[in-house]
């Protein structure tokens, strides 16, 4: 996992071309005027998905996985907890191809807080638990850009 802050983005060109492409699109817009749901940055290989959502208490939630896509987490409003999962140990049935997802249990390996102005990465094969609350106010407007990892398995 990679968290920083969204204004130091930048430092993080030249992993991979698609993340290139995301990092471009998020230092030249403003995330707060887009519109809710999908925006295409770079087709189905790179996209930016702008939703509500409601954090809530970790327990009882599983890990997600991804293998061909990394998430990079932003929230516009609000705050959230972000779990990332050891990778020895992770156990993820029925992971669906077609979706790219897989749930399952693992210990935590690192967790930080996303306010506005943050962001984490988490790469593909990244066990990963978001949307976990840090106060009273669980309402959260957040992006995720999914980014094509030329890499991944």
């Amino acid at each position: 996992m990679i968290y920083d802050k969204l204004e130091r983005i930048g430092r993080y060109r030249r992993m991979d071309p698609c993340l290139d492409a995301a990092i471009d699109f998020l230092l030249t817009h403003d995330l707060r005027a887009l519109p809710m749901g999908r925006t295409q940055i770079l087709g189905d290989r790179v996209f930016l998905n702008k939703m509500e959502a409601n954090a809530s208490p970790a327990e009882g939630r599983p890990f997600e996985v991804h293998h061909r896509y990394a998430d990079i987490q932003i929230d516009v409003s609000g705050s959230e907890r972000v779990d990332t999962g050891e990778l020895p140990g992770f156990d993820c049935p029925g992971f669906s191809a077609e979706k790219d997802i897989g749930f399952g249990d693992c210990a935590v390996a690192a967790s930080c807080t996303l306010q506005p102005g943050d962001f984490t990465i988490c790469l593909a094969g990244e066990p990963h638990k978001p949307g976990i609350c840090t106060g009273a106010d669980t309402a959260l407007v957040k992006c995720v850009v999914k980014v094509a990892m030329e890499d991944a398995g």
